[in-house]
């Protein structure tokens, strides 16, 4: 795959880069390296102000880059601007606490351990290679560079190939904002080029952001040199309703959760629960608000679906949907890729789902819901349980019982009542099964590519 722009509202190629040699790859490694064995010595104060003053950076350039997020992956252009802004909140946020998350932990009673003293520190472990994908090509990279900057680490980032503008504005935002020159640097390369990153003796770690073969692939490259992963891989999260529910709510939520981002999105409701007591009522009022959003063009305001960010995944949703039709699900709304120019795929809405559909197992990236009818909770569960994914979900309901049983019985990273997932600077980020492994964000994901050193005085 080319490193280039191209508009997914038109499907034109708009401009290209070129890769990176071996020997620029080799620079800009060393130059990591080089500002890691800095930044690891420069006190978390001066951390915070430098990663402030990038935040403050990044809210100046907001004007500008939505739209370049726009151009790149066809996200509506107050969605690309709500992305930059949530990306400053994250390195504000790191930056306040930073040194509180990784202070150190010390044993209260040291002479259990025959010592005068004993404590834990958390120390950074150098250069950490980020593999990031193309939805959300800001957001993804800043909830691991802010935690990494802040933790002492250097960042290294290989970003997808279809958003090289993100890459480059990224490349220089930290440099801008007072850290080492390298602290944070994009290599352009292909993919085909990232085990040879993982390889040098100098990356310590690596985080990977995408699908689940990507995520195995990096995972067994890092594992045969015991290097340090963290996997945030796909989703098919379940939205389940029940008929406690404020029921406007949960339909107003739900369509949100379903084509934020364009669909796009790995904690995204996929697979839309309803409770039989409410059923035709609920999947009535949601295909009707589903059929209602504007599909058009994503520099448009009133825009609320734009363009799906590349023919394959236009041809990805589409064959899902196919096979389901084929199969005796019923389309409720939408269903049809249109003509025309560009990555367009409507909302949809589809029920009568069987085992034997693709759409059972497999991610839906784009906006098609999937929705499921049981009449207990234990039906609920086995439904959300039987995929390979467990990244997150959402339960709404307004019973406690409802609740405790949800929680307890919900195999997924995180479980949100009475709304939709979304990730936090404050809360811990991450799944379990094939949605991967390790977490990011809060006080977890500061920690998670730093070494817990111990530490005992006779």
């Amino acid at each position: 795959m080319p490193i280039a722009i191209t508009n997914p509202s038109t499907g034109a190629i708009e401009e290209e880069f070129d890769e990176h040699t071996s020997q620029e790859v080799e620079r800009r490694l060393a130059l990591a390296q080089a500002a890691h064995e800095t930044l690891r010595r420069t006190p978390f104060a001066q951390r915070a102000l430098w990663m402030n003053q990038a935040a403050d950076l990044m809210e100046a350039d907001v004007s500008t880059l939505a739209p370049l997020l726009v151009r790149e992956m066809g996200k509506p252009i107050a969605q690309a601007t709500a992305e930059a802004l949530k990306c400053v909140k994250n390195m504000r946020f790191y930056a306040a606490h930073a040194e509180t998350f990784l202070q150190d932990e010390v044993l209260a009673d040291p002479a259990s351990v025959n010592a005068s003293q004993a404590w834990s520190r958390y120390e950074p472990l150098g250069i950490v290679l980020a593999v990031m994908p193309w939805n959300f090509p800001l957001w993804q990279v800043m909830r691991f560079a802010a935690p990494a900057l802040m933790a002492g680490n250097a960042g290294v980032l290989k970003h997808a190939s279809n958003v090289p503008g993100s890459a480059l504005y990224l490349d220089a935002l930290f440099t801008r904002g007072g850290f080492p020159e390298g602290a944070f640097t994009a290599l352009m390369i292909p993919a085909s080029a990232v085990n040879a990153v993982i390889d040098d003796w100098r990356v310590k770690a690596v985080t990977l952001t995408g699908s689940e073969p990507a995520g195995r692939a990096v995972a067994e490259r890092a594992g045969r040199q015991i290097k340090k992963a963290v996997l945030e891989l796909g989703g098919s999260d379940a939205f389940i309703v029940m008929p406690s529910a404020d029921f406007e709510k949960s339909v107003s939520v739900a369509v949100t959760a379903r084509t934020h981002n364009n669909g796009q999105s790995c904690i995204a409701g996929k697979r839309f629960l309803i409770h039989d007591d409410i059923y035709d009522a609920w999947v009535e009022a949601f295909s009707t608000a589903m059929g209602a959003l504007v599909v058009g063009d994503p520099m448009d305001p009133a825009t609320q679906i734009g363009p799906l960010a590349t023919k394959r995944g236009q041809q990805d949703i589409a064959e899902l949907v196919d096979d389901a039709k084929a199969k005796g699900a019923r389309v409720l709304v939408g269903g049809e890729t249109p003509d025309g120019p560009g990555y367009f795929y409507p909302p949809t809405v589809i029920d009568a789902i069987t085992l034997d559909m693709r759409l059972t197992m497999e991610e839906t990236f784009g906006p098609v819901a999937s929705v499921y009818r049981f009449s207990t909770p234990e039906q609920a569960v086995q439904i959300a349980n039987q995929t390979t994914f467990g990244l997150s979900s959402a339960v709404w309901s307004k019973d406690e019982g409802d609740q405790d049983y949800f929680m307890r019985g919900l195999d997924a990273g995180a479980v949100f009542f009475n709304g939709m997932t979304i990730s936090y600077p404050e809360l811990p980020f991450g799944g379990i099964k094939d949605s991967g492994f390790g977490r990011e964000l809060g006080p977890a994901g500061i920690r998670e590519f730093t070494n817990l050193k111990t530490i005992w005085k006779g």
